[in-house]
């Protein structure tokens, strides 16, 4: 199961999101917006003024973003309750902190993932292992985290995933190769834009941090395939078995389309605009 504390709570954050962050007109916002310089719709408060109408107001970004429970924990734990409102003088300090949270909450909704579906027991144990160290790092102090070498940290978790991945795929596939094919990359990613592959075999597929924008994956399975860092933005999930892929988050699922028979994993929600 995934731990709850890496789950978004805006309730208990100070819109971290909506001031640390760069928006950028090219990802789902109307206009730029700087780094450390507060939304326009944030209000003092720290609730959004136009929360129920973002996709409308053209601000889509916003409903696909999750930063894994970071917010709160910034706030609630590692600043105690101060927000950088009340004190401007940490402000700057507070939002280099929770970007570095940030990636290390996602790193963790990873490796919970991988502890889950893992079951060699010596990589289990390293999985395990390395998230309690993780989680021991984001309760430490503000210079201890700005400190921390994240790129360090960030192999390590991808030997383990690397790992687990082809664990799964290969349990999935047994022994066989998969169907998909792809000639064309991007960055050395595989480019899957606008692509159909409805009728492709996906089970224990290879997907990771592939291009699958605008895809059509509608009523295909799945099941044991690696979607860690895919882009499924407006990729077609309608009907699609997702129940188990491996690395899915909630981001990824916010930016595609998909229906009421869109089977999803444990701990990923249904978008509300799903319904719409």
């Amino acid at each position: 199961m995934i731990n709850e504390s890496l789950r978004i709570n805006c309730e208990k954050c100070f819109g971290f999101c909506c001031v640390a962050l760069y928006f950028s007109a090219s990802e789902g916002f109307p206009t730029n917006k700087e780094a450390g310089k507060p939304c326009l719709n944030l209000k003092s408060d720290f609730t959004c003024k136009i929360h129920k109408n973002l996709r409308k107001k053209g601000l889509k970004g916003c409903t696909a973003y999750d930063c894994f429970g970071a917010g709160q924990k910034v706030a609630q734990v590692t600043y105690a309750g101060q927000d950088w409102q009340k004190a401007p003088e940490v402000a700057e300090e507070m939002f280099e902190v929770f970007l570095i949270m940030r990636q290390l909450h996602e790193m963790l909704w990873y490796l919970t993932q991988a502890a889950n579906v893992q079951t060699e027991e010596k990589i289990k144990t390293k999985l395990n292992s390395l998230i309690s160290e993780m989680n021991n790092i984001t309760q430490s102090t503000p210079e201890v985290i700005i400190k921390l070498d994240v790129e360090a940290y960030r192999d390590k978790v991808n030997y383990l995933l690397k790992q687990t991945s082809e664990a799964v795929r290969n349990k999935v596939l047994k022994g066989q190769k998969s169907s998909l094919k792809h000639k064309k990359t991007i960055a050395g990613r595989a480019d899957f834009f606008g692509a159909n592959l409805k009728k492709i075999s996906l089970r224990g597929a290879d997907l990771r941090g592939a291009f699958l924008i605008a895809a059509n994956l509608s009523e295909n399975d799945l099941t044991g395939a690696d979607l860690i860092g895919a882009d499924l933005r407006d990729a077609d999930l309608s009907g699609t078995n997702l129940e188990n892929a491996i690395f899915v988050t909630q981001a990824q699922i916010n930016t595609a389309k998909g229906n009421a028979s869109t089977k999803l994993p444990k701990g990923i929600t249904r978008p509300m605009h799903w319904d719409k």
